[in-house]
């Protein structure tokens, strides 16, 4: 398997995304072939669509001033926090555990970083909306078939580090169901499916990285996903009382929700 990285100009609020990986993906001589899977930062998407807001000038309300004092966070950046998460359940420094979209994730997937100071950006608005778009695009342009994931960084329960998931993928199956299949000793699989997505994901999170090297966009070729047109993203998503974490922490948590 082999991973593209495609490097751009500063992608600012409001500019045409598709035109800027077009061009960036032209300029640096990429040819997209069929069944590559391209993989796009769930910031940049947010950025394009002016999902980003000043948390300096947002008043904070009592809730927010008491949780930015408990977890060393700016009021502002907190109100806007609450205002996005579904779900608030608690903390560590720095972070707040919230739902977003039946996600778990820090501060409803706001971010400060490699936003202009005082600003915050936000999740992507219809990411599953969004990368339909881009590989509707991008298939036009290039003659070729492809699968897109928009993807952000995530945190593993009692890891250190973070890794990323598909907020959103178009074009190709994002979970492989194992069930029902034999192991090597011919033992049947009762519950093992793979979320191939969010490992593409963070295959591409690798090279895209966290900091200033302007790689929002990175092109996998070789994966061997099936492409197809009809999947959704529903597959991705499981019950809460099915998953192995919330099913036993879900209740607790609630106990404490500040």
């Amino acid at each position: 398997m082999k991973l593209i990285p495609i490097k751009t100009p500063l992608i600012e609020v409001n500019d045409d995304l598709i035109e800027i990986l077009a061009t960036s993906i032209k300029k640096r001589r990429i040819k997209p072939k069929n069944g590559d899977i391209l993989v796009v930062s769930s910031k940049v998407v947010a950025l394009t669509q002016g999902r980003i807001v000043r948390y300096e000038d947002i008043k904070p309300s009592r809730r927010a001033r008491r949780l930015a004092k408990k977890y060393s966070l700016d009021p502002g950046f907190v109100e806007v926090v609450l205002r996005e998460a579904d779900e608030v359940y608690g903390g560590v420094y720095r972070a707040i555990l919230t739902m977003k979209n039946r996600i778990f994730v820090a501060n409803a997937g706001v971010d400060i970083s490699n936003a202009p100071k005082g600003y915050a950006i936000l999740w992507p608005k219809n990411p599953k909306d969004a990368a339909e778009k881009i590989k509707r695009e991008l298939e036009k342009r290039f003659g070729v078939k492809m699968g897109v994931i928009i993807s952000d960084s995530y945190c593993i329960p009692l890891r250190a580090g973070t890794i990323a998931i598909a907020l959103a993928t178009a074009g190709f199956q994002a979970v492989i169901d194992e069930r029902g299949k034999k192991d090597l000793f011919g033992k049947e699989l009762r519950i093992t499916r793979r979320a191939i997505a969010d490992d593409l994901a963070s295959a591409a999170h690798v090279v895209m990285g966290e900091t200033d090297g302007r790689v929002p966009a990175v092109l996998i070729r070789g994966s061997r996903v099936r492409l197809d047109d009809s999947a959704s993203n529903s597959e991705t998503f499981i019950q809460p009382d099915k998953c192995l974490f919330s099913s036993i922490y879900v209740k607790r948590i609630k106990k404490l929700r500040p």
